[in-house]
């Protein structure tokens, strides 16, 4: 799905990072202070700022290189536990007005 290295922690600080895996969304942010990040999760086929917040989960991780493999840790769980609503999301993606 995504390997730590695209998401260098230092990059993090910077600018957000997003990405798409079978459906599910995902957008890291850095959280104001620059300790600690948020991964968002939401199903496809819009943009972060373009799907209502109701869709979307978050988790706060803190801004280290443990906590970047967390967040992966922890994408990688949402994704099996929900894969029937990823998978549906990117069967219908080209269907979506």
């Amino acid at each position: 799905m995504i390997d730590k290295t695209l998401v260098p922690v230092d990059g993090l600080k910077k600018e957000p990072f997003s990405g798409e895996h079978h459906g599910m969304r995902y957008f890291f942010l850095a959280d104001e202070d620059k300790t600690t990040f948020s991964v968002y999760i939401y199903p496809d086929p819009w943009s972060f700022e373009a799907t209502p917040d109701e869709k979307k989960q978050s988790e706060s991780f803190p801004m280290t290189n443990e906590g970047m493999d967390s967040a992966i840790d922890w994408l990688l769980k949402k994704y099996e536990d929900e894969k029937d609503r990823w998978n549906e999301a990117y069967e219908r993606r080209m269907h979506v007005l």
